[in-house]
């Protein structure tokens, strides 16, 4: 699902609620969720989720094309562990079948 998808279904469950509005409440959580992120700090939805930052250290990497060794520098990649009840609804359905790709 895309962002314009997500907005485009909120909008349809609400009639009271315009496109403009739940864009800007859509675009607001994301942009919350980006900056505790990029502060470091952990972000937990109860029943769905939960985000936080992985480090990875430095480290000499190998270019493929050449075969020289590269230092590869430190980064911090976001990781979601997904909730217990997210989980189960996610797995309830034994004989939904799993898309390729």
């Amino acid at each position: 699902m895309t962002r314009s998808e997500l907005i485009a279904r909120i909008t349809a469950r609400s009639a009271a609620l315009t496109v403009r509005d739940v864009e800007t409440a859509v675009n607001a959580i994301f942009e919350g969720m980006t900056e505790t992120l990029a502060n470091g700090e952990r972000i937990e939805i109860r029943g769905f989720g939960s985000f936080r930052l992985t480090y990875r250290p430095p480290r000499i990497g190998r270019n493929p094309m050449t075969g020289d060794t590269v230092p590869v520098p430190a980064k911090a990649l976001p990781h979601f562990k997904a909730g217990r009840e997210l989980a189960a609804r996610v797995n309830s359905d034994k004989g939904r079948q799993v898309p390729d790709g």
